[in-house]
Order: C-alpha cells, then sequence, then structure tokens
C-alpha cells in the first residue's frame, strides 16, 4: 500500500513537471522570451548587462520562434510587417543560430548609405541633431569617445545613436534591401556588426525575426558586480532602468 503511494505520488509530480514545462516553453515560443544584453553595439539604448522582455507575437511566428529553431518550414505564420526604428532580436544569418538584437532602419526595397555619417534612405537624409561631444562609451574592453546625435527617421520614430570621431563606417557604399529582408544597424555606430557588413550579418530574413524587445525588466552593471566579485551586486544595480520601455 506504502510502494503504491509512493509510486502515485512520483508519477503526479512528474505530470505536473512536464505540464510546467509545457507551458514555459509555449510562452517562451508564442508570448514573450527573456534576452540578456552581452555587447556594447545598442549603447546608449540597450547596456551590457540589461535583460528584456521581447514579444514574440508581434512579427508572427517562423521555426526561429522555438527552441532550437527545428526545420520544419521556410514560412511566416500570422506575419505582421516590422517598423521602421523597431528594436528586433533575429537570428543572424550568418550562422542561424546566434540571436543579435538591432534596430530596423531599412525596408524591403529601400537604398541605404552613410555619407560623411548622415543616413540616406531612398537618397533623402534622415534628420540627425548632434547633443553631445566627447562622450565616453564602451565598445568591447575599451571606451570609445563618440559624438552623441538624436536622429529622426522618415515615420517620425527618434532615438540617440553615437558615433566614434573619424569613425570607419562613416562612409559606406549604397545598400539595396532586397525584398523580404531587412537593413538594421547598431546604436553604436562604429562597435556594432549589423546589415552594414554583408560577409557577417547583412541583410536579414523575415524568416530570422524573432520578436520586438518591449521592456527592460532587470540590469546591472558587470563591471561592478560578477560572479568572482559577488559582493559588489547590490552597488551593481540598475534601478533607474528597470521597467523602462523600449523604442
Amino acid at each position: 500500500m506504502i510502494k503504491k503511494k509512493i509510486t502515485t505520488t512520483i508519477y503526479e509530480n512528474i505530470k505536473t513537471l512536464i505540464g510546467a514545462l509545457i507551458i514555459a516553453i509555449l510562452i517562451r515560443s508564442l508570448l514573450v522570451q527573456p534576452f540578456y544584453i552581452p555587447s556594447s553595439s545598442m549603447e546608449p539604448t540597450l547596456l551590457i548587462g540589461d535583460r528584456i522582455f521581447v514579444s514574440k507575437y508581434t512579427y508572427g511566428y517562423s521555426k526561429h520562434s522555438f527552441p532550437f529553431s527545428p526545420n520544419f518550414t521556410n514560412n511566416r505564420f500570422f506575419p505582421n510587417e516590422p517598423k521602421r526604428g523597431d528594436l528586433i532580436v533575429f537570428k543572424t544569418p550568418a550562422d542561424n543560430r546566434t540571436d543579435y538584437i538591432k534596430r530596423l532602419i531599412g525596408l524591403p526595397g529601400d537604398t541605404i548609405q552613410f555619407i560623411d555619417g548622415d543616413i540616406y534612405i531612398n537618397t533623402k537624409k534622415i534628420i540627425r541633431k548632434k547633443i553631445k561631444t566627447s562622450l565616453k562609451i564602451r565598445c568591447g574592453s575599451y571606451d570609445l569617445e563618440v559624438n552623441s546625435f538624436i536622429e529622426k527617421l522618415p515615420n517620425g520614430i527618434e532615438y540617440v545613436a553615437v558615433y566614434k570621431k573619424n569613425g570607419t563606417m562613416q562612409n559606406t557604399k549604397k545598400f539595396l534591401v532586397p525584398m523580404n529582408h531587412y537593413f538594421l544597424l547598431g546604436d553604436n555606430r562604429d562597435c556594432s556588426k549589423d546589415s552594414r557588413y554583408l560577409d557577417s550579418v547583412g541583410y536579414v530574413n523575415n524568416i530570422n525575426l524573432i520578436g520586438k524587445a518591449q521592456i527592460i525588466f532587470f540590469s546591472n552593471d558587470t563591471k561592478i558586480s560578477s560572479l568572482v566579485k559577488f559582493w559588489n551586486i547590490n552597488e551593481s544595480f540598475r534601478f533607474e532602468r528597470i521597467f523602462k520601455v523600449l523604442q
């Protein structure tokens, strides 16, 4: 009798765990997924140590919406078109495995070009206003001296982007965005691998879109606290960034 009761309890616990796992997978695949920001390519919008929630339903669903990207289809279901300025998490086309986050600048059929640091979309220069000079911002393990600008896209979306003085990618060739693809940039323009680098990122297929970044739910400065400097954890919290809505 006791043995039967123990067996029943174990069976019920296993059912509960499996049910919880299925629910977690469905939420992660269909509704919202957390991501960690490991690099400085989106500073000052996103900082190393930010944790964000990404909505999975905003652009519809593809194979990359699910864990391990099962290769069961090359279609997108319930698709919605992204908008210029969206912060998008996607699988980089180079390997279809690595998660990137960048800002959407170019839509299918657009031409994009940098001329003296200004962005031209379909030969029209976007509005750009300098707000800070000689700002220092992270780029990997070192700091860059940059100028900070407010940029305004044709649909009215505004954001802050930074450019290194005498940066290397402030003059480019003209990019023509293919159909069903998008052109995305990091806000930290001289410390970002993005669609300007055709061999490593390039144009992003709509199948590779995972979702839209919506909110920062937690943030801590990894330079102050880490696994090897855990005693500084309280000082590392960026409380002012928690629950910050992204745009």
